[in-house]
């Protein structure tokens, strides 16, 4: 085991990647991909997975707030099977309630209005999916 993990939050125009180590539990912003209405390019995906050979993928699951699931939460899980399905990798679901929202929020304080570009704050969501499920899992 690596104890290398990558983390997506998936969307349908751009989806936040974040890379972490289980054993620190603290993540990092990658980068966010351009994506064709929840379509990546599958060869930038696969280009991450060859790079950082993680141990597993976490994928953020979009609910409502009272814990039902929305449309976009079959979606996301789409794209994590797919994941699955096209490069053999381990994957884990992570509830990602609030995540843009702090997402937003810390890059705000950190920059102002011009630190919160949507590939920011995308890959900032993906850091807080990851770490959140550290502290859950570790």
């Amino acid at each position: 085991m690596s104890g290398t993990l990558l983390a997506f939050d998936f969307g349908t125009k751009s989806i936040g990647v974040a890379i972490g180590q289980r054993i620190t539990g603290t993540a990092r912003a990658l980068t966010a991909l351009k994506a064709q209405d929840g379509t990546p390019n599958w060869s930038a995906i696969e280009k991450l997975l060859k790079e950082w050979q993680p141990e597993a993928v976490i994928v953020g699951l979009p609910l409502n707030m009272d814990g039902t699931e929305q449309p976009l939460t079959a979606r996301a899980r789409n794209f994590a099977n797919k994941i699955h399905g096209r490069f053999g990798v381990q994957i884990k679901l992570h509830d990602e309630r609030l995540s843009t929202v702090e997402a937003r929020s810390g890059l705000f304080e950190r920059g102002g209005f011009r630190a919160l570009n949507k590939g920011s704050v995308d890959s900032a969501s993906a850091v807080i999916i990851l770490e959140s499920w550290f502290e859950q899992n570790l």
